[in-house]
């Protein structure tokens, strides 16, 4: 017996499966939608983390109605450099820099508080009249040809015509389809945590390519900003173990002391790096959007957008389908979804693969060609341009119209 029947049940209340319900749901009112996700109910107002929204995202939130809520909290990246030294260098030469606008006056990203980002969601959702569960997982799923049967962990059952997952990149439902991967462990970690300093940032993000792997500064509101700080995994859980003073001494060896007297401010833990693709997005009645489709190494900043992306992709597909009277979960409209995300998702995937290992090694010979070529990037600006608005994550004329700022 079926308790619920819906139209789109979405498993993952994260940033990506909020925004696929409200993106749907505000270009499709008559759609049931409903989220279920299996953390409990206040986890996400304890996440200290941040995240570096691309242009090509916030005009998506903008369009969506939620940019608004989130910009006061917003910090925009006015300008990046990138540096590639030894941690024990006294200096560290720049040789890259990039100016923050894509447009005139529009950033080529924000730093955002995850709880930020998804409070806005939960509160649109809850406008639009879309349930979001807590607590709730996903046990199993039966597909036939009408519908998919979802057995969720309470016991009951919701029909559904489209079941979406976004369930991170351990995902269940995606090992619950028979859907394969390619994926490798890196050997490092990245450790996740937030300084205040002294002097302001102004704005500026910087990149240090260190042997170990990147150190990332990235501003904050205030004199605050978000560190993401690659390290082997074995040197990551020690430095995590260590006492308050061990860290924030190894902290400031990599810091620097341009912007004063640092604290650590927020909570300290490491997260396993690798990559992991999935060899499939979409199944019959199956679409996999974010960590669940894609996982990849934090170097370029582009884990969350690229999420946001699947949800502009599929949000289109799923509402230009059903405006034409087709099945909004069969194969041959999940196709489409695959074909536009598929390319963009192993690009990125193989571009943060060779970065990371690029960047992540102390050899003389790499170092110079690296060097070089950060060198030949900064020197021609129509490349700086190029590779700005890739990082921006603006969509050309072909892409998904969410990405442009439009309303689908």
């Amino acid at each position: 017996m079926t308790d619920d029947t819906l139209d789109i049940l979405v498993a993952g209340g994260g940033y990506v499966g909020l925004s696929a319900a409200v993106a749907i749901k505000s270009a499709a009112p008559h759609l049931q939608v409903r989220v279920v996700d299996a953390a409990p109910a206040d986890v996400w107002q304890k996440d200290q983390r941040a995240s570096a929204i691309a242009a090509g995202a916030s005009r998506m939130l903008d369009q969506m109605g939620i940019w608004q809520e989130i910009a006061p909290d917003a910090q925009p990246i006015m300008d990046m450099v990138v540096t590639d030294s030894r941690t024990t260098d006294p200096v560290r030469p720049v040789f890259l820099t990039f100016g923050g606008d894509v447009t005139p006056g529009e950033p080529f990203a924000h730093m955002v508080l995850n709880r930020s980002i998804v409070g806005a969601l939960r509160r649109k959702a809850a406008d639009l009249g879309v349930a979001v569960e807590q607590g709730v997982t996903v046990t199993g799923f039966e597909t036939d040809d009408a519908r998919t049967q979802v057995t969720l962990g309470d016991g009951r059952t919701v029909s559904a015509k489209l079941l979406v997952a976004a369930d991170g990149v351990r995902s269940r439902l995606r090992e619950m389809a028979g859907i394969k991967t390619v994926q490798w462990s890196y050997g490092q970690s990245g450790i996740v945590t937030t300084v205040a300093h002294e002097r302001p940032h102004e704005g500026r993000a910087e990149e240090h390519f260190l042997p170990a792997g990147p150190f990332a500064i990235l501003p904050l509101k205030g004199n605050r900003s978000s560190l993401v700080w690659t390290e082997r995994t074995e040197d990551a859980e020690r430095l995590i173990a260590e006492d308050d003073l061990v860290f924030e001494a190894e902290l400031e060896r990599r810091f620097g002391h341009k912007l004063g007297a640092l604290q650590v401010v927020g909570d300290r833990r490491a997260y396993p790096l690798g990559l992991t693709l999935a060899r499939a997005f979409v199944k019959p009645r199956l679409a996999l959007v974010g960590d669940a489709a894609h996982g990849i190494h934090p170097i370029a900043g582009q884990g969350l957008n690229l999420g946001f992306r699947d949800v502009a992709a599929l949000a289109e597909t799923i509402v230009e389908a059903d405006r034409l009277g087709l099945e909004i979960g069969s194969l041959a409209v999940l196709e489409r979804y695959q074909v536009w995300r598929r390319f963009d998702t192993f690009q990125m995937g193989v571009t943060s693969d060779v970065l990371n290992r690029l960047f992540s090694n102390d050899l003389t010979p790499v170092r110079a060609l690296r060097d070089f070529g950060l060198g030949l990037v900064e020197r021609m600006p129509p490349l700086k341009t190029f590779f700005i608005r890739q990082a921006a994550g603006l969509a050309g004329p072909d892409g998904p119209r969410l990405l442009r700022g439009e309303a689908i």
